[in-house]
């Protein structure tokens, strides 16, 4: 199964399991919902995320998504996964929690850690 990631806090994703489509908000300022790869997911944390708490990784297979999901970046050894519309729950496969150490800095879960 291929899988891609998406970070969001708890209260969003509980929103939108009850709206039924998740929407970030930069869906409306960028046009689409940033997401990351397991080898960029705890790079992403880390850098955007940083002394956030409540935090959830939306495991998400690409295979039920709706709309389209374009690899995209400036290095392309690096691209980014981006969801071009709203997202169907029904595309989450698993949510996680993500947590940071001691020092506020992102670990990857272990049940992402395979």
């Amino acid at each position: 199964m291929n899988t891609i990631l998406h970070i969001t806090q708890r209260d969003l994703w509980t929103k939108a399991k009850n709206l039924g489509s998740y929407n970030s908000d930069t869906l409306a300022t960028e046009g689409f919902i940033h997401c990351s790869t397991l080898a960029q997911v705890v790079g992403s944390a880390n850098r955007f995320f940083k002394g956030l708490k409540d935090l959830v990784i939306l495991v998400i297979d690409v295979d039920r998504v709706t709309p389209e999901i374009r690899y995209e970046g400036a290095d392309p050894n690096n691209l980014f996964p981006h969801i071009y519309g709203e997202l169907n729950i029904d595309a989450v496969i698993r949510v996680v929690d993500l947590e940071s150490d001691a020092d506020g800095l992102f670990i990857l879960p272990k049940e992402l850690d395979n």
